[in-house]
């Protein structure tokens, strides 16, 4: 069963940069298409970025376009999202997953956005 695991996190002043990872287990993350989501207090789930198995396709939530970065590095099974100039709005929990076939969620990472 695939674990995720979610890390890097934390409260900036808006304008910050963070850089989140995902470690994955199992042989077939390499295959498969991720995404990070996120959940702000009171709303729903939401994707934000995708990139495909190997990496070649990338897609973002018009929200995040161009402060956004996903990447992933298939040798390590790891996922990254480098968020730059934040704000307020981007405070949620943020996870990660496949894009199909869904695994159980993580337990998200923490990011704050100070104004």
């Amino acid at each position: 069963q695939v674990q995720l695991v979610e890390s890097g996190g934390g409260l900036v002043q808006a304008g910050g940069s963070l850089r989140l990872s995902c470690a994955a287990s199992g042989s077939t993350f390499r295959f498969n298409a991720m995404g990070w989501y996120r959940q702000a207090p009171g709303k729903q789930r939401e994707v934000v970025a995708s990139i495909s198995g190997v990496g070649s396709t990338k897609n973002y939530a018009d929200s995040v376009k161009g402060r956004f970065t996903i990447s992933r590095d298939n040798a390590k099974n790891i996922v990254y999202l480098q968020m730059n100039n934040l704000t307020p709005e981007d405070t949620a929990v943020y996870y990660c997953n496949f894009v199909t076939n869904k695994a159980s969620w993580g337990q998200g990472t923490q990011v704050t956005v100070s104004s």
